[in-house]
């Protein structure tokens, strides 16, 4: 049966669901990665890998969500909770710039206080300042919060921050796109499998580009990790709007769900069977960020193309016990030394050019930073101009 699977797969016919469920199951690792990497080289002939050099900025712990794998969100009224200020926001984007960034990552919990007119001012006021810079921001589950919190359906939102500035949507909030497992991880309420799909469809009919993630290892079982994929290629084949995958492993220190971290083997897994389930995405992703350099550089053995974000700064990953760093050099060396070519790219997966340190020099980074140090209770002067919902924002907007 295996056997059959690979020379199927071989021949560039589609696994369906039972099909790609025995593969994941029964193929030998190795032979899962030798697939895997010849349908990446396939897709991507020339022997490039490439990067993006963006900020991955979190604007605020505060959540109602309380989603039970999450170790970074805070509830209202919490003393740890923070907001960024535009002004904070700025100097990130100066920094980023500063070592040839492009893009601002970002997402956040989902605050009550934060109507969607504050969202609308933050876009306008970065694209005022910094025209060619670009917003990846908001995940579908955050799109759904601001529709519920100003009473305009999905589309009108997604509009309104278009309007505003916004270029595209990261896919996070994904986890697992099963009810039964959105339930247990206490994200159903959030989003629902339909919901977080729907956001994305519409924003492809909007124009945008958005990424798709994964995370693994909670609750769910390989089922439902292979309709998760499946899911994702049916809306891949109505909209073509997905420009890449990302899967990673699920992080339990500090969480409410606990639990153990799948091992490098699951991961290196699930990226190949990725890469051959979702035949209709052009791009994934390694995610050095859960797993390290080293398997982040395995991972260009299975399936991977792209080495994801420089990041420069990390707080939910960091919030659940994963700390790994790797600056522009060192995400370049990893590329290199696996015998791929390092290019930058933008958001499109358009290549921009050769590493930047090559061209002039840049701060090496060793750490990620942070939103906010440790105890910084600062409260954005610009808050007090927009209405509260909780009763810890209207004490604090006088």
């Amino acid at each position: 049966m295996v056997d059959r699977l690979i020379d199927k797969v071989r021949a560039g016919s589609r696994l369906d669901g039972a099909e790609a469920l025995e593969l994941y199951r029964s193929a030998p690792t190795a032979a899962l990665g030798e697939l895997a990497d010849a349908i990446r080289a396939r897709k991507h002939p020339g022997g490039l890998v490439t990067y993006i050099i963006d900020r991955n900025v979190n604007y605020t712990n505060v959540c109602v969500a309380k989603c039970n794998f999450c170790a970074f969100y805070r509830p209202v009224g919490s003393t740890d909770g923070y907001v960024l200020g535009f002004a904070e926001l700025f100097r990130k984007i100066d920094e980023t710039i500063a070592v040839g960034g492009i893009q601002l990552l970002l997402q956040g919990g989902h605050n009550p206080d934060l109507p969607l007119s504050w969202y609308e001012d933050l876009f306008r006021a970065v694209k005022e300042r910094y025209p060619s810079f670009k917003l990846h921001a908001l995940s579908p589950p955050e799109v759904i919060h601001l529709s519920r919190l100003s009473q305009l359906p999905v589309p009108a939102v997604i509009g309104r921050l278009i309007a505003a500035g916004l270029d595209s949507i990261p896919g996070g909030g994904a986890e697992i796109l099963v009810d039964r497992v959105r339930k247990l991880l206490h994200c159903y309420g959030k989003a629902t499998t339909d919901e977080w799909l729907d956001v994305m469809r519409h924003a492809h009919l909007a124009g945008l580009r958005t990424t798709a993630t994964m995370m693994y290892g909670t609750v769910e079982t390989a089922e439902e990790r292979i309709e998760h994929m499946l899911r994702l290629r049916d809306l891949q084949d109505e909209t073509g709007g997905f420009t890449a995958f990302i899967t990673w492993s699920y992080q339990p220190d500090h969480t409410e769900l606990s639990g153990t971290e799948a091992t490098g083997i699951d991961y290196l897994r699930t990226l190949a069977i990725a890469r051959i389930v979702l035949d209709n995405f052009d791009n994934l992703q390694a995610s050095w960020v859960t797993q390290g350099g080293k398997v982040g550089q395995l991972s260009l053995a299975y399936g991977a193309n792209d080495m994801g974000s420089v990041m420069i700064e990390e707080n939910v990953v960091r919030a659940a016990g994963a700390s790994y760093c790797m600056d522009e050099l060192e995400i370049v060396r990893n590329i290199e030394d696996a015998g791929f070519a390092a290019k930058r790219r933008n958001m499109h997966y358009d290549v921009l050019g050769d590493p930047i340190f090559r061209e002039r020099d840049v701060p090496r980074m060793l750490e990620l930073a942070t939103s906010r140090e440790a105890g910084d209770t600062r409260v954005p002067e610009e808050l007090r101009l927009y209405p509260a919902r909780s009763r810890t924002g209207k004490a604090m907007r006088p």
